[in-house]
């Protein structure tokens, strides 16, 4: 699956997907939003974990400029950034974001769009756009003021405050920061906490974290129902209980 933006390495439980423009720092085009499209497709089917990561010390440093320019008011209802990270964030299964370097305007929007944030001290997040006479308009208005709250989230998009790792870390941007020559073994490291769970609860979880609060209890309890009946609930919980009589 690897392509000319992206370089792809799948796993029998997940999939490591690296941004590679790093002669564009890894701005985010038409192409790679392609390229991240059919990588969903893929997910949708087969679902797996996710991580994501830039190459060359760059997560992704924005959305590409020269393309940027040219669009029209017609290609910002296509939602072309937006679309594709929505699918992100609507995998069936966990999606990481393993950041180091620039995660700028949409390379900061995909990894809002991500179950879990990793970065690096080196880190820069945040979302410029005003100052280049647009919005951050790929998730960034909605998803980040759940992330840190509105006043910091309107600082980062209106004042174009730009986040250092630490300041992402006590934020809760991020959950944890590594070296650089570390990170992507933290994110393999958190993967591999998740894999060890149920892959069905782990995405039943999911979907219910993301249900809109007019849905609840109902959704947990009919997630429930569903694993309730499973064979996995039943092996787990008797090597459980088997364990527990040792």
């Amino acid at each position: 699956m690897t392509t000319e933006t992206l370089l792809v390495t799948e796993l029998a439980d997940r999939v490591v997907v690296t941004l590679d423009r790093p002669e564009r720092r890894n701005a985010i085009d038409q192409r790679m939003v392609d390229d991240l499209h059919a990588v969903c497709e893929r997910l949708e089917r087969e679902p797996r974990l996710l991580i994501l990561a830039g190459s060359e010390g760059v997560f992704a440093s924005g959305a590409d400029i020269a393309e940027l320019r040219e669009r029209t008011a017609a290609d910002a209802r296509r939602s072309i950034n937006a679309s594709v990270f929505t699918r992100i964030a609507e995998l069936p299964m966990p999606v990481i974001a393993a950041l180091d370097g620039y995660a700028l305007g949409g390379g900061a929007e995909l990894a809002y769009a991500a179950d879990f944030r990793i970065g690096t001290p080196r880190l820069r997040i945040g979302n410029p756009e005003t100052s280049l006479g647009i919005i951050a308009a790929a998730g960034a208005l909605w998803r980040l003021p759940r992330l840190v709250g509105h006043p910091l989230a309107a600082e980062m998009t209106m004042a174009g405050r730009v986040l250092t790792g630490e300041e992402a870390l006590a934020a809760g941007l991020v959950s944890d920061l590594f070296a650089p020559d570390e990170l992507l073994a933290g994110a393999h490291a958190l993967a591999d906490r998740i894999a060890a769970n149920d892959p069905l609860a782990t995405q039943y979880t999911k979907r219910v974290l993301r249900a809109p609060l007019a849905e609840h209890p109902a959704a947990e309890q009919e997630a429930q129902a569903v694993l309730f009946e499973s064979e996995e609930k039943h092996r787990r919980m008797t090597a459980f209980l088997e364990r527990r009589k040792r």
